[in-house]
């Protein structure tokens, strides 16, 4: 049994690293492969130009693919495992293509896991625990008003005036300002154009409190399924989003104004070229540290009594080991591998597991990656 990790970008190589060391047996696959050897050379040599007929030719039966790659190759590779009776891992989030892959991969005896990084990925662990906390609690009761909250964002440890640092290419930073949101607002749906308009603000329960921007992200909604929300329950709110710093909105705000005005092709040159700005001007750079803030909430009240209030807060960021956002993405990664191998993840496309043993185990490894990481009880 062979893992082919795919990809070895800057948030691929602390969970690649660790299914290495622990002796398993993996081929590392990139389009630049010198790239992969200065990332990784010194623990493995098995390092291949990345093709998919190439790697369609080696893999077999049993085989587990990690794709680490950009977005557009998950499901050919997906597909292409399912076709081979191999298992297939990404971070990503589940696009219809994937899921529409579901009943192929059960009938091949094949797990297809995403949403297994940092967001979507912790997030969903930390969800899943506090649900389940809350259903077996003496709070829990049918008719209790519910809130669910999940924010997440990577921003630099030491704030500049951009508000805001890159990783890597900010053009799909960019794309995503265009994205329209949907999320449950006083026991409705809410639905935003633009980001910017539904900016609010946020007081994380941090050991020294601190208060960041945050405003929803893609469509929340499907998420209360996942989540296990029966849909008798009232809620009053559920939202995903994206955290910033604050000052965030008004660093960006002519960012925010020109690409209210960007369209056809003409526009969408401009986002590149505004993005290789950025680049240039709020890289990270070598020596810079970066930060990951993350808090899922549920609080259950009754009429003006709050009766159940718990909160996921954890607080990351880079040292010498590397960054808090490669530790975070793809060290759970790594777990996901781990868990399919072990027979752990059944047959189908699915997310982050709901299994209260994976969720515990999960959690436990991520609480020695975070420099902080706790629950607060806000009731007791």
């Amino acid at each position: 049994m062979t893992i082919h990790w795919c990809g070895t970008g800057l948030s691929a190589i602390p969970g690649l690293r660790r299914l290495i060391d622990s002796g398993k047996q993996v081929t590392v696959w990139n389009r630049t492969v010198e790239k992969a050897q200065e990332a990784i050379g010194d623990i493995t040599s098995d390092i291949r130009a990345f093709d998919i007929d190439t790697l369609s030719a080696c893999l077999a039966q049993g085989d587990l693919v990690v794709s680490m790659l950009p977005g557009d190759w998950h499901v050919p590779l997906a597909e292409l495992c399912i076709s081979k009776q191999a298992h297939f891992v990404s971070s990503s989030y589940i696009a219809p293509e994937m899921r529409a892959l579901n009943d192929a991969a059960q009938a091949a005896g094949v797990s297809c896991v995403n949403e297994v990084g940092l967001d979507p990925g912790i997030d969903h662990l930390m969800a899943h625990a506090l649900i389940a906390d809350y259903k077996s609690s003496d709070a829990f009761e049918g008719d209790n008003d519910l809130s669910f909250i999940s924010y997440c964002g990577g921003i630099p440890k030491v704030p500049n005036p951009f508000r805001y640092k890159f990783s890597w290419s900010p053009l799909g930073v960019l794309k995503a300002l265009r994205s329209p949101s949907r999320s449950i607002r006083d026991y409705a749906p809410l639905d935003v154009q633009r980001p910017w308009d539904a900016i609010s603000s946020y007081a994380a329960p941090l050991p020294v409190p601190e208060s960041f921007e945050v405003y929803p992200n893609r469509d929340s909604i499907p998420f209360m399924a996942d989540y296990q929300f029966d849909p008798d329950w009232s809620v009053k709110e559920f939202v995903r989003g994206t955290l910033r710093l604050n000052g965030w909105a008004d660093a960006w705000a002519d960012v925010f104004e020109e690409i209210e005005t960007l369209q056809g092709p003409e526009g969408e040159q401009r986002l590149k070229d505004m993005s290789d700005q950025f680049w240039r001007d709020n890289a990270y750079g070598e020596n810079d540290p970066d930060r990951v803030v993350l808090c899922v909430a549920l609080k259950a009240a009754r009429g003006d009594d709050t009766v159940w209030h718990k909160t996921y807060v954890m607080d990351a960021w880079g040292d010498e080991n590397g960054t808090a956002m490669a530790r975070l993405v793809s060290i759970p990664v790594s777990l996901a591998v781990d868990a399919v191998l072990e027979g752990e993840i059944p047959a189908g496309v699915s997310a982050a597991p709901s299994d209260p043993s994976l969720v515990t185990s999960w959690l436990n490894t991520i609480d020695g990656l975070a420099q902080h990481l706790e629950v607060t009880d806000h009731v007791a």
